[in-house]
């Protein structure tokens, strides 16, 4: 039965530093657990392993009260985000031989936290997330020796998490260099060519974004006045490229413009489940990604997360923002048999 997450992360990113107070996890945690819609709720979280959160220095003694704590509001952990950003203590995956190395520590940093998690029995399933770490701007300098060293580096962190039974979803969006177009997400799946160690991490927001083309006009395949035929036809051919490597979903809607704030670089906008201006027919494009040609759902995938990154505070803190979410998870649940 697929089981519905929702994220903690819209609780950092894009918090703090001059913009909206952090909410803590505790607090995202009671949010999430107080959702329902006819008797039911959600049934885990999927995090990122970041102050101030989730110490990604935690002992093990600490991961299993952690765990221990979350198991007591009756929720499982799924996927769980790798800090490998150079803030955190990580470094660019086209960086110098020293910041992929902090990179690929912060890989398998995180796969430990995650082997204990499993050991403890709250996590039975989801991935470890993971970008380049970059910005296409910077990509831009060297293209392709900057994809050569995205490859050799997201190559050897699939190596790391195969040794820990792990998969590495790569989150495909267009502040991530290499990764800022559907063209460059399937380019780097197939050389990497490791399908049971890395795949790919849809998210329908950013992904609505890779057809209109920010920042890689060269692989629009609409334009921004489209009409609905012209989505769908763009919308098969994309999910056609990577749909077959994606592990790991993220429900979402989109009105097709980009946000940023905080250390938080501009990217495909969030909006609310029933945003007036959502673009997205959010239950058909879901089942796009989720469902193969012959109806089943794709590469053991069982559990897909809502993602409400960059939300405002006040709209986090509104209960009824997360009774639609899950209202609309529910739909998309139904639609696909599962």
């Amino acid at each position: 039965m697929l089981q519905l997450h929702n994220s903690m992360w819209p609780g950092i990113v894009g918090k703090g530093e001059g913009s909206e107070p952090i909410l803590s996890l505790d607090h995202m945690v009671q949010l999430t657990k107080a959702a329902e819609v006819e008797g039911q709720g959600f049934d885990g979280i999927d995090l990122n392993i970041m102050d101030p959160h989730v110490s990604i220095n935690l002992s093990q003694d600490d991961i299993l009260r952690f765990a221990d704590g979350i198991q007591e509001k009756g929720l499982k952990i799924g996927s769980i985000g790798a800090p490998i950003w150079p803030d955190t203590g990580g470094g660019s995956a086209m960086g110098s031989a020293a910041e992929r190395q902090q990179f690929l520590e912060k890989v398998k940093q995180t796969c430990e936290f995650g082997k204990v998690l499993r050991e403890h029995g709250i996590r039975q399933y989801g991935s470890i997330r993971i970008d380049s770490a970059d910005s296409p701007a910077h990509w831009a300098a060297n293209p392709a020796g900057n994809m050569k060293k995205i490859i050799d580096t997201f190559t050897e962190a699939a190596k790391i998490a195969g040794d820990y039974g792990e998969r590495l979803a790569a989150e495909g969006e267009i502040c991530w260099a290499g990764m800022h177009s559907w063209f460059h997400n399937l380019e780097l799946m197939e050389a990497v060519g490791m399908p049971e160690q890395l795949g790919f991490q849809a998210d329908l927001a950013h992904t609505y974004l890779f057809l209109l083309g920010y920042n890689a006009d060269e692989h629009a395949l609409v334009g921004k006045d489209h009409e609905e035929e012209e989505f769908w036809e763009a919308y098969g051919k994309m999910t056609k490229a990577l749909a077959p490597w994606t592990i790991d979903f993220h429900v979402a809607q989109s009105n097709g413009t980009v946000f940023g704030s905080g250390s938080h670089d501009k990217t495909g906008r969030h909006c609310p489940a029933d945003a007036p201006d959502g673009k997205l027919d959010v239950v058909k494009c879901a089942r796009y990604w989720l469902l193969d040609e012959e109806g089943q759902i794709r590469n053991n995938i069982q559990h897909i997360c809502w993602d409400g990154c960059m939300f405002p505070n006040a709209t986090l803190e509104d209960p009824s923002t997360w009774n639609k979410v899950l209202a609309l998870m529910l739909e998309i649940k139904e639609d696909i048999g599962a």
